[in-house]
């Protein structure tokens, strides 16, 4: 069975049907640049041009950068702050000619995607995915339960949230080595083990592609650590599986 997934992140907007038996892209993915400002409306316009791409009329899975209670935007950190308090939901489906649209944090998407389908299936205990991008996103994991919209990319961390200090945004506007942004990364590791103490950390986002040149640098956190089997298109596999779940 093939359901769309659109993830929506403050660079890009992709998406692709998604076999949901498999736990994987059924088509090549559409990407279009994120809009900025990233307003609502224009989002949206975004959202409607990828999945016309496909000439899709079914049911569309969205995940969004931000906490989502219902289908409702509370936090927007990393798109234009008039998303907070739109009914996503809604307002897609509306752009979308009325198709049902399920919208979901985007973290937690690729999480439950990675625990279903990927590096997290069948493991147990506590595990946090995170995803790497232009923040950090994440979603936490209790004997395979979420616990939703987790938002951990906003704990303070040197004096500031730790995304401003660990995300790949801030290695490519730093120019950062890659050791160097291991270091950052460890750190950032090392707080959320001392807070949680997981079994197991799952590293996601585009540069989960890379994991050779920065997760074996990452020394002295007791967790393992591996990166996202499905990288980057773990959020799209998620939010196409979340119009199943609800």
């Amino acid at each position: 069975m093939n359901v769309f997934g659109v993830d929506i992140g403050g660079s890009g907007i992709k998406g692709a049907p998604v076999d949901l038996d498999r736990g994987d892209l059924a088509e090549a993915r559409h990407k279009v640049l994120t809009p900025q400002p990233a307003t609502p409306s224009d989002v949206a316009g975004c959202v409607a041009e990828v999945v016309a791409h496909f000439d899709w009329s079914g049911p569309v899975g969205v995940t969004f950068p931000g906490v989502v209670t219902g289908s409702t935007i509370r936090t927007a950190a990393n798109v234009d702050k008039s998303w907070i308090g739109v009914d996503a939901a809604a307002l897609l489906g509306d752009r979308l000619g009325g198709l049902p649209v399920t919208v979901l944090n985007d973290a937690d998407a690729a999480g439950v995607a990675e625990m279903t389908h990927g590096a997290g299936r069948g493991r147990g205990g506590t595990v946090i995915m995170l995803t790497l991008g232009t923040g950090i996103g994440s979603a936490v994991f209790i004997d395979g339960r979420l616990v939703p919209n987790t938002e951990l990319g906003h704990l303070e961390l040197n004096g500031k949230e730790a995304e401003r200090h660990a995300s790949v945004k801030t290695k490519d506007d730093k120019d950062l080595s890659w050791p160097e942004w291991a270091h950052r990364v460890r750190k950032y590791l090392a707080h959320l083990e001392m807070l949680f103490s997981p079994e197991l950390f799952i590293v996601g986002g585009g540069v989960s592609r890379k994991a050779e040149k920065f997760l074996p640098l990452i020394k002295n956190v007791r967790a393992e650590i591996v990166p996202a089997h499905l990288q980057n298109n773990a959020g799209i596999v998620g939010a196409a599986m979340a119009t199943r779940a609800r």
